[in-house]
């Protein structure tokens, strides 16, 4: 995919937290997917992360397209963690800390 100067910049920084806010089709999920899946080639692992989005329909469409990404990109290790990884929305995560 094409990404564009600001949607590589969200990819490819390093160092610091970001956030990507953008209207709806603008492609938030694949720049979110392709930013989980650099992570990962850097050695980072799947459950160090925390992928946060507001509907439990974009957290779930979120860990998919994760999922398939890390198949086709054979990051088998990844698979075994995946189930210990936040990928969720906001007020899950939330609930889960004060849990």
């Amino acid at each position: 995919m094409d990404y564009t100067i600001n949607q590589k910049k969200a990819i490819y920084t390093n160092g610091t937290n970001i956030l990507v806010s953008a209207s709806a089709g603008s492609g938030k999920t694949g720049v979110l997917k392709e930013r989980v899946i650099q992570k990962l080639k850097d050695g980072i692992n799947i459950d160090q992360l925390i992928v946060l989005t507001f509907t439990e329909a974009a957290a779930s469409e979120m860990k998919s397209r994760i999922v398939k990404e890390i198949n086709k990109e054979n990051l088998t290790s990844q698979i075994e963690k995946i189930d210990n990884a936040i990928i969720s929305i906001f007020v899950a995560f939330i609930l889960r800390l004060v849990k």
